[in-house]
């Protein structure tokens, strides 16, 4: 069983306030002797979340550190890692919720050295791009699915990890923008032989940006593909049905001109649909392609 445990926490734009206060909770309730909660804010733009984070730093075994300059998703979670003092990381996105009483003990009590626990919804918004897509794969929340497929189904939302593992393995801090990091730190882990192990440990996921928002993300991390998919090269779907389908890529290649901004639009508003954006997601790609030619 584990007896110490440094709890890593990147932000950028959002309050965490209650995932702190709920962690902390936790780890005296079990009366953990050894831990920490590190949160770095990476150069926040809009100032008033950096304010209502600040009160974190009265909580015990709590730390809050705001970076001048944005160092991009890899980049701070490697520098969370060189900040913590325990040998068990365990890492969780700013924006997620805690409603899970036995999180912390969970993760103490599992001896494997890189465990993700998953996270699931709450919500019902049904005009909500976002929120649709996570409704639409349900196994994705579920430990048994994910272990089909270990490395390709992790991500960085909930993860706890050996700390000379993860020194050992960082982050690639050449993508800068969103997208793609947890993919590649999971490829990683399986070219040096290492194990994931998925758990039913969840966080949760409830707060969700606006269909414009979520668009634009999905550009950004696109643009992160077409920028490193020869290291992505084996974990994308999109790289795969292009190698699979040369003639329908063929026939899609000069479609996003003609159709790209008419899609775009329909996703933004109420009432998107799941088709048009993986539609849209393959003609942005190809389109990024063909202007490099």
């Amino acid at each position: 069983m584990k007896k110490e445990i440094s709890i890593l926490i990147p932000t950028y734009n959002c309050c965490c306030k209650q995932l702190v206060e709920a962690l902390q909770q936790q780890c005296e309730t079990i009366k953990l002797l050894q831990y920490e909660i590190i949160v770095a804010d990476d150069a926040s733009p809009e100032k008033s979340f950096i304010q209502k984070n600040n009160s974190i730093t009265q909580l015990k075994n709590v730390h809050y550190i705001v970076l001048e300059n944005n160092i991009g998703r890899a980049a701070i979670r490697n520098f969370l890692a060189q900040q913590a003092c325990y040998n068990w990381l365990l890492f969780i996105d700013g924006d997620m919720t805690l409603h899970n009483p036995s999180f912390i003990a969970t993760y103490l009590q599992n001896d494997n050295l890189v465990i993700y626990g998953g996270y699931d919804i709450l919500g019902s918004d049904k005009n909500n791009l976002r929120y649709m897509i996570e409704k639409k794969h349900p196994y994705n929340h579920i430990a048994q699915q994910r272990q089909i497929k270990p490395f390709h189904n992790f991500h960085t939302c909930n993860f706890l990890v050996s700390k000379q593992i993860m020194l050992n393995n960082p982050f690639n801090e050449s993508i800068k923008q969103y997208g793609y990091e947890d993919v590649l730190f999971g490829k990683q882990l399986k070219n040096n032989h290492l194990s994931i192990t998925h758990i039913d440990n969840t966080i949760t996921f409830e707060s969700f940006e606006s269909n414009q928002q979520y668009v634009e993300k999905t550009e950004q991390s696109l643009q992160t593909l077409f920028k490193f998919q020869e290291k992505i090269s084996g974990f994308s779907t999109i790289l795969d049905f292009i190698e699979k389908k040369p003639i329908a890529t063929s026939l899609l290649k000069y479609t996003y001109p003609i159709i790209g901004k008419f899609i775009r639009n329909k996703l933004i508003y109420n009432k998107p649909r799941i088709f048009l954006f993986n539609i849209y997601k393959l003609i942005y790609f190809l389109h990024l392609k063909h202007q490099q030619v």
